[in-house]
């Protein structure tokens, strides 16, 4: 299914909550904050990259690799989530999608 999912797919779904399954206890919250569209960098490529910025509370942070993530409206999904560090109150994951 991932290989389905556009840029197009998450903008639509700016500011809604995602539960990531961390497995310590009640899954975290993060929140899509960003969804940002990339280049076409080759021809014959199946979709045009794409980058999602998630935000999530200060702590726990999280280590770099594949979570899952459940959604209202597009299911569970497994991504691979890197932090990028606090802002504000909470922290920064970024994924990306090529």
């Amino acid at each position: 299914m991932l290989s389905e999912l556009t840029h197009e797919t998450f903008a639509n779904e700016l500011g809604s909550p995602f539960q990531l399954d961390y497995g310590a206890g009640a899954p975290l919250v993060l929140e899509l904050v960003e969804a940002t569209a990339g280049k076409q960098s080759s021809v014959g490529s199946r979709r045009t990259p794409f980058s999602l910025l998630f935000r999530g509370p200060r702590q726990p942070v999280l280590p770099q690799r594949i979570y899952p993530l459940e959604h209202d409206r597009l299911g569970r999904l497994e991504i691979f989530l890197v932090p990028l560090g606090p802002e504000g109150e909470g922290m920064r994951y970024e994924a990306v999608f090529s």
